[in-house]
């Protein structure tokens, strides 16, 4: 299992060659990407993904372009984890997004990969301007002899699962819901950073999460997880104290370690509340306990 990161004039590695492909964005790669994966690994092997860094839309129409659920390297492992045997990560530029339909399936598909079968979902699209579509792709496919499947959406409840469904799950704080359409529990990487140290002097000591580069949930209090402990996690401002910035921070439940400039994980579980100003320290310092409770139950049950 390998995840390499090429430029479009470079060649595939070798074990990436001669066996079945998927192509596209996979943002969040979520339940939807994971049937297509499990169809693709009942091809020919390898199974080999390929996706795009930065996405597309940030070269093309920047003011447009969707904030992401997941960073390039956590992507990736996930998709492995999903069962490919390796992901290419083709660095996006305009050369490459100005090729035409054609010619993008012959350089990547033929030429560089030599696959003997393409797997995709029914919305794809590739090419300059997304001329080509998956009817395109079965004849070009067809006419290479190349194998060629589409993967039926996902639904739950009804509702098509995709990225943007995730993106507007987490604007809203519906966690759960975000999680049953990414297989997964929804997880924010960023750095501990210096805070004011306020939650300590509260009795609930805190770790402030900057350099954070994907999606945060709507303001509010949730239980997650980091390093194995159930973590009552606070994202927005604090009116209490008349901070007005938004922030994220998390109680790590039972630790009382140094956490300061070390990367951290946080596995959000279920939304507790919304955040308010409180009239008093005592009043919150009371609210805070029964976060603690509240989240170890959830935590506790996920």
């Amino acid at each position: 299992m390998a995840a390499y990161v090429l430029e479009w004039e470079q060649s595939a590695p070798i074990d990436c060659c001669r066996g079945s492909v998927a192509i596209g964005n996979f943002d969040g790669a979520h339940r939807g990407h994971a049937e297509l994966i499990g169809n693709l690994t009942r091809g020919p092997r390898p199974a080999v993904v390929v996706t795009f860094d930065p996405h597309p839309l940030l070269l093309l129409r920047p003011e447009v372009a969707p904030p992401l659920l997941t960073t390039p390297p956590e992507r990736a492992a996930v998709l492995q984890r999903l069962g490919a045997d390796h992901v290419i990560t083709l660095r996006t530029t305009f050369d490459l997004l100005g090729l035409s339909a054609r010619d993008f399936f012959q350089g990547l598909i033929v030429e560089r990969l030599g696959a003997q079968r393409v797997v995709e979902g029914p919305n794809f699209r590739f090419g300059k301007n997304r001329e080509g579509d998956t009817i395109l792709l079965g004849e070009l496919s067809r006419d290479e002899g190349i194998l060629f499947d589409v993967v039926a959406l996902q639904q739950i409840d009804g509702v098509e699962v995709s990225s943007s469904f995730i993106r507007a799950c987490l604007a809203t704080g519906q966690i759960a819901e975000a999680n049953a359409a990414l297989g997964r529990r929804y997880t924010l990487c960023g750095v501990v950073e210096t805070g004011d140290r306020r939650g300590r002097l509260l009795g609930f000591p805190t770790a402030n999460l900057g350099n954070v580069q994907t999606v945060v949930p709507s303001e509010g209090v949730y239980a997650a997880r980091t390093l194995g402990r159930p973590t009552a996690v606070n994202i927005g401002p604090n009116p209490t104290f008349g901070q007005q910035n938004s922030r994220i921070e998390a109680h790590v439940i039972g630790y009382d370690g140094d956490l300061y400039g070390q990367s951290m994980t946080l596995e959000f579980v279920s939304r507790l509340r919304d955040t308010r100003r409180f009239g008093s320290v005592d009043e919150l310092r009371e609210q805070l306990r029964r976060d603690v409770a509240q989240t170890i139950e959830a935590v506790s049950h996920d």
